[in-house]
């Protein structure tokens, strides 16, 4: 008699770069030549110290300069080399790039960004539902690639919104409900043919190795 093994459920954790000079300040978006301050190093380094007893066997990154250097330590620790993923680049913010958000909260169009941000496409960049159907797209790439097993994904904070939001099944508009903090952890399980399962969201203190893909 053959014994069929039960496939396992996918545990995907989706963490935020550490915090930057212009954390709070500006809209980064992907302009190059941004990096950790030293409270976004040590905030790296916890992360990787919560993965402590979590088998990862696999760890993504978003291309640019704080999302890698957010992920050494916990390539560090795991021995795990991060593959870069484009999907999870942060959005194209366009001719907003590099904006203080104290000055584009004025406009008229922040309301629109903050209430329906399903119509909005940023002057000269991505829109909102372009850069959900993106990261949604990577993580599946990346789930599929490791099946039944634990994947660390370094990421941006309206991305991993945005697909936490479709992970939810939330509509878009309602995506800047979701907090992601700077190095916050959130954790989905993807059991095999079902919906998706959101296990926390904006984790930022305890140890991770309590998570089970359920």
């Amino acid at each position: 008699m053959v014994t069929r093994k039960t496939p396992r459920s996918t545990l995907v954790l989706l963490v935020r770069h550490g915090e930057t000079p212009t954390t709070g300040k500006v809209l980064p978006g992907r302009a190059p030549g941004l990096h950790l301050s030293e409270r976004g190093r040590a905030q790296a380094d916890r992360v990787a110290e919560r993965l402590a007893g979590v088998r990862v066997d696999a760890v993504y990154t978003s291309p640019l300069e704080r999302t890698r250097e957010t992920a050494a330590p916990t390539e560090a620790r795991t021995g795990r080399e991060a593959v870069v993923e484009p999907g999870l680049l942060e959005c194209d913010f366009g001719e907003w790039t590099g904006a203080e958000l104290s000055r584009l909260s004025r406009l008229k169009a922040w309301s629109t960004v903050q209430r329906a941000p399903s119509t909005f496409r940023f002057p000269g960049g991505e829109s909102f539902p372009e850069m959900q159907a993106r990261t949604v797209g990577a993580v599946d790439r990346v789930r599929a690639a490791h099946e039944g097993g634990v994947v660390v994904c370094f990421s941006h904070a309206d991305p991993i919104k945005a697909a936490l939001a479709h992970a939810l099944g939330t509509h878009l508009d309602l995506f800047q409900r979701i907090v992601v903090d700077p190095c916050s952890v959130s954790a989905v399980s993807y059991p095999p043919g079902q919906a998706p399962v959101v296990l926390t969201v904006n984790s930022t203190g305890e140890p991770l190795a309590g998570l089970r893909a359920s």
